[in-house]
């Protein structure tokens, strides 16, 4: 199995920082995040240079991760969505990376699906004929608190969408804290469909308690409610055969060593999945 160092799990690191981060841990791909990506580019680098300090470490970008809605209760508009959809692609067309996640509707939890879901295959389409003209698919991430949090509303868009390349990745947290995916569900999937894992523990909300993402998730592989061998054993029934990512979205870890935090999410992983 093929493990990348989830950019999210070290937030506090630069991108080249995660290069060797990975390099030294023997990680075998990194899933970066957008902001960092951007954050290097508008400080003047060349986004070869990155490119090329994987190339060198062995570590490629095996993801961008992601392409937003709307950030900080901010909706974009259609064209400004697009049109980062143009960037990121050729970004991740530079970076020699397959990858890009998009995560829509974490901030419309009122929103019906029925109402909602062929705007957004609609969407979907649009974006993936973007990344198509640059050789990049884009993996759909469902939210656990949104209209769009499960397994199956994510194969209706894909089915809707109709593109050879949109697919999924499975992220463990946000499938069972939105209640409505089982891992029997996750092992009956045409591996083609996954082109990505988030491999990750939390807790859910107690009833009338807030989405607190960083509260919820602020947990060690093993240390959460999630049941992660059901999970794991669920992936590998389909017979997936690409990169599992550790993902940590905490905190207060952030402010741990990374390189340790990175070395012990790494080690979680192995623990898990042999």
């Amino acid at each position: 199995m093929k493990i990348a160092l989830h950019a999210i799990t070290t937030m506090h690191a630069n991108c080249m920082t995660e290069v060797r981060i990975a390099k030294d841990l023997g990680y075998d791909g990194i899933e970066f995040t957008a902001h960092k990506i951007k954050r290097f580019i508008d400080q003047g680098h060349d986004i070869r240079l990155l490119a090329d300090a994987c190339l060198q470490a062995g570590t490629p970008a095996v993801c961008i991760n992601a392409l937003v809605e709307a950030e900080d209760g901010n909706v974009k508009s259609r064209d400004e969505l697009l049109d980062e959809c143009q960037l990121l692609s050729s970004i991740a067309h530079r970076l020699d990376c397959p990858t890009i996640q998009l995560v829509f509707l974490n901030h419309a939890p009122n929103v019906s699906w029925p109402q909602i879901r062929t705007p957004m295959a609609r969407l979907v389409g649009e974006l993936a004929d973007i990344g198509a003209d640059y050789s990049v698919q884009y993996q759909l991430e469902p939210i656990a608190w949104s209209p769009w949090h499960s397994l199956s509303q994510s194969l209706q868009v894909i089915e809707e969408a109709n593109r050879k390349n949109v697919g999924m990745v499975i992220d463990f947290w946000h499938l069972w804290a939105g209640r409505q995916t089982t891992p029997d569900e996750v092992a009956q999937l045409d591996p083609q469909l996954i082109y990505g894992v988030h491999i990750c523990d939390g807790k859910r909300p107690h009833p009338g308690e807030p989405w607190s993402e960083g509260k919820l998730r602020g947990y060690r592989l093993g240390d959460g409610d999630v049941p992660v061998a059901d999970w794991v054993s669920a992936i590998k029934a389909t017979g997936y055969d690409g990169f599992w990512s550790p993902e940590t979205l905490s905190p207060v870890h952030w402010e741990y060593d990374l390189f340790d935090f990175a070395e012990d999410a790494r080690a979680r992983i192995q623990a898990y999945t042999g």
